[in-house]
């Protein structure tokens, strides 16, 4: 890895995972401010009652609004949450490696005598230290809003952490492809388009397969069927075989994108 492109990279990206990270510390933050009040709701209770089950599934609420922890589980991570590190991951990738070699600034990074495992290693490290800091920063945030806003006992801190970690392997995976993308095309449109359609037909797979029994079997074609915020914050999943599975991806995506990179011509 090389430190002087490293810090480069981080004072450039540095604004980005900043504001990446106030804007999940803000609305985590509301979420859990408005549950006292939702939960106390009589018309919300109704509402929820009423709700299909299988929209109520797809969103995460299938196990209601009893607690602190399922309803941010459903009301943040099982949307807000997952289209701000979904937009991290497409956009910081693509910047890393595909934009260099569109601008054409790749070309002054390897004259400079840096090696292209090098670079990669360096961006790689850039995207995820990235991410981890976004998680750890809002894992933190919801230890303390419900620590500040929260009187009753019904958010489960350790599970809540659980669910971060498992947060982090999910789009460990994720920026995994991204990046595989960013070092496999040249144009820098194509590559947004790719990952990001990918993520966004991932993402709908997902949904669409939790509305009903009948179209479960479409859990099989998406990432994000390891993903099951709710079960995870209330205790009911082991997430140790998801993390094992998750992080085994992750590694080949990532050892394939290097490769690629290393191997393939740049039109330097």
């Amino acid at each position: 890895m090389s430190r002087s492109l490293f810090a480069t990279m981080m004072k450039n990206k540095g604004k980005t995972v900043i504001s990446f990270t106030l804007g999940s510390i803000f609305y985590l933050s509301l979420v859990i401010w408005l549950y006292p009040s939702i939960a106390d709701s009589k018309a919300f209770d109704t509402m929820f009652k009423e709700m299909p089950e299988g929209l109520m599934s797809a969103f995460g609420f299938n196990e209601g609004i009893n607690s602190l922890s399922g309803f941010v589980a459903g009301e943040y991570y099982g949307l807000l949450f997952i289209i701000i590190l979904l937009i991290y991951c497409v956009t910081t990738a693509t910047q890393l490696i595909v934009r260099l070699v569109d601008q054409g600034s790749m070309a002054y990074l390897l004259s400079s005598g840096l090696s292209r495992f090098k670079i990669a290693m360096t961006q790689i490290a850039v995207i995820l230290l990235g991410l981890i800091f976004i998680i750890v920063i809002t894992t933190i945030s919801g230890v303390a809003g419900a620590n500040i806003f929260i009187e009753e006992g019904n958010f489960n801190a350790a599970h809540f952490i659980e669910l971060n970690i498992v947060t982090f392997m999910l789009f460990f995976v994720i920026s995994g492809y991204c990046f595989f993308f960013s070092c496999l095309f040249n144009d820098e449109k194509k590559t947004l388009s790719v990952a990001g359609g990918i993520s966004f037909i991932f993402f709908a797979v997902d949904m669409v397969s939790k509305i009903s029994d009948k179209l479960d079997w479409m859990q099989y074609f998406t990432i994000f069927s390891t993903f099951r915020a709710t079960e995870i914050a209330q205790g009911s999943v082991n997430i140790l075989p998801i993390c094992i599975g998750l992080g085994v991806t992750g590694i080949v995506l990532y050892f394939a994108a290097v490769i690629i990179f290393n191997r393939r011509d740049l039109p330097l």
